[in-house]
């Protein structure tokens, strides 16, 4: 760990940074830079092929492959120089602009186009855009595969253990026995079920200008159909298109999200908490590599750290998702911006997610099944069940 690590105010940058390397080029400063400037980019390159707008000549094949390289190839550098710009103009997406148009400023063909970089755009047009073009790489490159990594690990561990009797404990008491592949698999049905709720969330955008009515737009080419560009354009970039707005993109899709991962994670809580009482139990014996130290004064424990990991990591990643729910579909009459420094919390969300699911795999790959010690509770509660279901 490097010395900024140890100095790093939050876990994800410090201490669990290694297991959230996959979000950081996403959820980052710089990641978000980087969808503004792919927004801005394409927005123009729309504009340059939109015959009403004649003061504006359509790009050549190679002037629109220089413009997308812009964003394709935007390095931390190029960022920070947008940082830099933004300590004058005090406006993140404003320096955005002031980047693209520094850039094109020596391009015989993209400098006449400068004054169009932006054009007729509130921030959050580029914004709500960039947030969900970040929300949907980060769900289907990241949040998605590591719920099928422990769901395949789930699958595997019922058909395992289809055969194994167990003892059911309602109320914590002895019950009527179950199979310990039936319950995983539970979890499981439950766990593909939400995840194709996450996976179906529409991640809406709109681009309408300042208070959503297309009002600059109209003023300046009334011939152009903008509702109908604005959709083109949206779904252009492979989101679904929201046409009733204010400022703002609502945020119910965040929210639709947020909810729909809280659920999942809150399926995988339940889990963590039963595996660990039948650890307590003795159902599961765990699996020590060579070097590790299972207690600090106890070394004869194994104590079940991955599971405690993971409903804690959930905990605090469910506590964000409900406060995004909650808060960003709330705005008060056409925008405030409150919903700003609450979306750039995004990332922690899916961070403390993204480790709990690494902690949960984890301990699943270390779970060793103790069948002497399930089948000794089943010998011990006769009355709970007939003899026909014994082995």
């Amino acid at each position: 760990m490097s010395d900024s690590a140890l100095l790093a105010l939050s876990p994800l940058d410090g201490r669990y940074a290694s297991k959230v390397d996959a979000l950081r080029p996403i959820f980052s400063e710089y990641g978000l830079i980087r969808a503004r400037v792919r927004v801005e980019v394409e927005w123009l390159l729309a504009l340059a092929a939109e015959p009403g707008i004649v003061e504006l000549a359509p790009f050549s094949a190679g002037a629109q492959q220089r413009l997308r390289a812009l964003a394709d190839n935007l390095s931390v550098a190029d960022a920070a120089r947008v940082k830099e710009i933004e300590r004058t103009t005090n406006h993140d997406v404003k320096a955005v602009e002031y980047l693209i148009k520094e850039r094109l400023k020596d391009d015989a063909e993209l400098g006449p186009a400068l004054e169009f970089v932006h054009f007729a755009c509130t921030s959050e047009d580029i914004n709500n855009l960039s947030y969900a073009l970040l929300l949907r790489e980060a769900r289907d490159s990241v949040l998605l595969p590591a719920i099928d990594g422990v769901a395949a690990r789930l699958r595997q561990l019922a058909h395992d253990q289809a055969g194994q009797p167990m003892l059911s404990r309602t109320h914590g008491q002895t019950a009527s026995p179950t199979t310990l592949g039936k319950e995983v698999a539970n979890v499981v049905a439950r766990l593909e079920r939400q995840r194709r709720q996450i996976a179906a969330v529409e991640l809406t955008g709109k681009i309408n200008g300042a208070v959503g009515n297309y009002n600059a737009h109209l003023v300046s080419y009334p011939d152009v159909d903008w509702p109908a560009f604005a959709q083109r354009f949206v779904e252009g970039l492979g989101l679904p298109f929201n046409p009733y707005t204010t400022q703002i993109e609502p945020h119910d899709n965040v929210a639709e999200l947020g909810d729909a991962i809280r659920r999942a994670n809150t399926v995988l809580v339940d889990l963590a908490r039963d595996v660990w009482g039948y650890i307590s139990l003795g159902y599961f014996k765990q699996k020590l590599k060579e070097g590790e130290v299972g207690s600090s004064t106890m070394p004869h424990k194994v104590n079940p750290i991955d599971f405690e990991n993971a409903e804690g990591n959930f905990g605090i990643a469910n506590a964000l998702f409900e406060h995004f729910s909650a808060k960003l579909p709330i705005s008060r009459w056409q925008r405030d911006l409150t919903d700003s420094t609450v979306l750039r919390a995004l990332g922690t969300a899916f961070g403390h997610t993204q480790v709990a699911l690494d902690s949960l795999g984890k301990g699943l790959g270390k779970l060793e099944v103790n069948p002497q010690r399930i089948d000794a509770d089943l010998d011990a509660a006769w009355k709970c069940w007939p003899k026909p279901c014994r082995r």
